[in-house]
């Protein structure tokens, strides 16, 4: 398998680890959304939380230039970390809702 449909199938994996986690609250569907085509992962949450709408993603990742950019991260623990348990180097993984010029300060990819 080559490194990028490894990656993938370890997006993927951890993806369906946390939509298998129900929120404790109010009336919310989890959805996973796989785009192998564009590689485009999401993990969402829809519906009301009593009389408040929730959407929104809680994941985001998107897989660029053979690299996995993380888009949007709203887990407690990071899935930066779960990506680095799973076997991807810290050069293979870009913080994206980082802004670019703050990149250089983790160690992770800038791009």
């Amino acid at each position: 398998m080559d490194r990028v449909a490894n990656y993938r199938e370890i997006i993927k994996r951890v993806i369906k680890e946390y939509a298998a986690l129900k929120p404790s609250y109010g009336e919310i569907e989890v959805e996973t959304i796989f785009d192998e085509s564009h590689d485009h992962y999401e993990l969402i949450y829809s519906g009301w939380n009593s009389r408040r709408r929730v959407h929104g993603a809680v994941i985001h990742v998107d897989i660029r230039d053979g690299k996995i950019w993380i888009q949007h991260d709203g887990t407690e623990d990071g899935i930066a970390n779960e990506l680095l348990a799973a076997g991807v180097p810290h050069e293979k993984i870009v913080l994206a809702f980082h802004h670019p010029h703050k990149r250089k300060y983790t160690p992770f990819a800038e791009a």
